[in-house]
């Protein structure tokens, strides 16, 4: 794994393998990351990552925050629960030398406490497969002041979502067993 452009290009980011399954480690492919961001990068969306606040649930090992730091994103918020996970987290933070803009919150993204700052424009939700947490978490998200009004929501799943109400769906992108959908609050 590694970052794919920008300031990081080329970074080596700590190794998983091909993942914990113990763990729910699933890391995005660099092929997937790598389209997902020319999609993101493409025009549809303007600009969504230079200098936008970034809230990344399901982090597992943070590469999509790191990407979008790396791309110009002004900070990043991980959200993790697993000891496994948070360990890379905090291992790719330090190869990208990006302590100063990001933190690390250390719970379940489908509990998430109420956000005491302001809202993130950008959302990741890379949550375990087939196991209808992204709802969970994004409702959360959403009901707890993370998710700004213009903000855009990139979800990674392998089967169909079921957005809240209160959300939109942009486009939806397959590739291979990941699709991944574009959303915004209505």
């Amino acid at each position: 794994m590694r970052i794919i452009a920008g300031q990081f290009r080329g970074l080596a980011l700590a190794a998983v393998g091909k993942g914990d399954p113990a763990a729910h480690l699933r890391p995005t492919t660099d092929r997937v990351r790598e389209s997902l961001f020319n999609v993101l990068m493409g025009g549809s969306y303007g600009d969504p990552i230079t200098g936008m606040r970034v809230l990344d649930l399901f982090a597992g090992t943070g590469a999509l925050g790191l990407e979008a730091l790396s791309r110009g994103a002004q900070e990043v918020m991980f959200v993790e629960n697993g000891r496994k996970a948070q360990n890379l987290v905090s291992q790719n933070i330090k190869l990208c030398k990006a302590e100063a803009a990001t933190k690390i919150i250390r719970t379940d993204a489908t509990r998430l406490p109420a956000n005491p700052a302001a809202p993130y424009d950008l959302i990741f939700l890379d949550p375990p497969y087939a196991k209808s947490m992204g709802e969970a978490a994004i409702t959360i998200a959403l009901d707890g002041g993370w998710v700004a009004d213009n903000a855009l929501i990139v979800w990674e799943e392998s089967a169909g979502i079921v957005p809240p109400a209160t959300l939109r769906v942009l486009d939806r992108r397959r590739y291979g067993d990941t699709t991944i959908s574009f959303l915004e609050p209505q």
